[in-house]
């Protein structure tokens, strides 16, 4: 009964879960949740048994993916942002919680992935530091120009 009930919280959770073993170097998910596969447009039959690195391309924070890979390698929760793609090909800032979970032996056996969308937040972050940065550029002109005029 309470094996059940547990699947149906984490099957109906909003943010993306996934289940993942360590075997060697990669990282092979086990489960995802329906929410993973909304957030990212791939179903589990399609990347069960995968490295969960298919969600990062070219202009992913290595300082990210890095964090992520010394706290996997060192058995250690970690939690950061990073810039993921669905299969469509367009990016998702996706805030990652990885923790890892160990059997009643203490035997690490699995990690735990959380992960929430925050493409919003993130994105309206980089427009008000950008728009910050024009109004400083703006500013020193503005200066410039007056003191050139007097």
């Amino acid at each position: 009964m309470r094996n059940a009930l547990l699947l149906q919280l984490v099957e109906q959770a909003q943010d993306g879960i996934v289940v993942a073993e360590k075997e060697g170097e990669d990282t092979i998910l086990i489960y995802v949740n329906p929410a993973f596969e909304k957030l990212t447009g791939y179903s589990a039959d399609e990347i069960l048994y995968q490295d969960c690195r298919f969600l990062q391309g070219e202009d992913t924070r290595q300082e990210s993916v890095h964090k992520i890979r010394e706290a996997i390698d060192s058995s250690q929760p970690v939690r950061t942002i990073l810039k993921n793609y669905r299969k469509d090909g367009s990016h998702f800032w996706n805030e990652l919680s990885v923790t890892p979970f160990y059997d009643e032996h203490d035997r690490l056996t699995y990690y735990i992935g959380i992960q929430k969308d925050v493409t919003e937040q993130v994105e309206l972050q980089m427009a008000l530091e950008a728009a910050e940065k024009k109004i400083t550029e703006l500013e020193a002109r503005l200066k410039a120009e007056n003191s050139g005029a007097n």
